[in-house]
């Protein structure tokens, strides 16, 4: 940022239509006093050359104050999906596009702090866990070794094991939801494009394309989203999903499984972390988060759409 004075915004443009007419006027008047004195195409010639050049005057004003700050800010949003701490822009040009640089590089430095913050919480939270759950481990693998339990101990043994196992599953789970808000997966797909590996990875599943638009969402990304659903609905007794995709009035992807689908009360928490109904099962209840998580870093939302039989979940892009 460099201090100096900086011209308001109506101060450019009404200055720039003023100079525009002050040239056209000025070279009539001089046309009309040197035309006799020294001929009119000469004259002309002279007159046209001196509006050029204040006419490109103008025009050099009008991209350093108006369009460089644009381009430097617009460049500066770009760079914050590829670099840790892009260069802030160092020309702000009018006091209108200067205070509105300063609130874009602020928000845009707030959200990345926060998002760093959340991941370097969830790290620390993490490791700090790790030494205590592996004291567990071997704690319990001692203990079946020794070979000296009887039954309602092992039963023990094995409910402080399974409470292990559901912490580190918990804590895995917790790295994933901070993780999906940090990748981008920048593009464009269709559900052609995925359909055949969720086809593969859930065999008992019939996925069916009931229309096929352009999404923004790179396949890869595209792929965890189903996925997670598709999980979902078989971890829910479905055996057929439909998939939709539409593009009015904006782009969005449906789908419809025949599943147990979700009870009225439960519906308000299904993308809460860790809530699930299967968590005897070994469910951490963070898979509809992290896709929640994902969609929301690229400018999505997801949301269950009330339904006769089974889950149905709607996904809207905004622009």
């Amino acid at each position: 940022m460099r201090p100096g004075w900086r011209p308001s915004l109506a101060f450019v443009l009404a200055g720039g239509l003023a100079g525009t007419l002050a040239l056209s006027f000025a070279g009539l008047v001089a046309l009309r006093y040197l035309g006799p004195a020294i001929g009119f195409r000469n004259a002309e010639m002279i007159l046209a050359a001196l509006i050029a050049l204040g006419t490109g005057f103008l025009g050099w004003l009008q991209w350093r104050l108006l369009l460089r700050p644009t381009l430097a800010l617009e460049a500066y949003a770009e760079a914050q999906e590829t670099a840790a701490s892009p260069d802030r822009p160092r020309h702000f040009g009018t006091r209108e596009t200067y205070r509105t640089g300063q609130r874009v590089i602020a928000m845009a430095e707030a959200l990345r702090d926060r998002e760093a913050t959340i991941r370097a919480h969830t790290d620390h939270v993490t490791h700090e866990l790790k030494t205590p759950v592996s004291a567990i481990r071997a704690a319990v693998e001692l203990l079946e070794d020794g070979g000296t339990l009887g039954a309602e101990d092992r039963a023990l043994v094995a409910q402080i094991d399974g409470a292990r196992a559901q912490i580190e599953a918990q804590l895995a789970a917790l790295r994933r939801a901070a993780q999906a808000r940090e990748v981008r997966y920048l593009g464009q797909s269709r559900l052609g494009e995925v359909v055949p590996v969720l086809a593969a990875d859930f065999p008992d599943l019939a996925v069916e394309v009931a229309a096929d638009a352009p999404v923004p969402l790179a396949a890869e990304g595209l792929r965890i989203v189903l996925g997670q659903l598709l999980r979902n609905a078989a971890e829910h007794g479905a055996g057929r999903v439909v998939l939709i995709a539409g593009g009015e009035p904006a782009p969005w992807v449906e789908v419809a499984d025949d599943g147990r689908g979700v009870s009225a009360g439960n519906a308000g928490r299904v993308f809460d972390p860790f809530f699930t109904t299967r968590r005897d099962q070994g469910g951490t209840g963070m898979g509809l988060s992290v896709v929640r998580n994902l969609l929301e870093a690229h400018r999505a939302g997801i949301v269950l759409v009330p339904s006769e039989r089974g889950a149905r979940f709607r996904i809207e892009f905004r622009g």
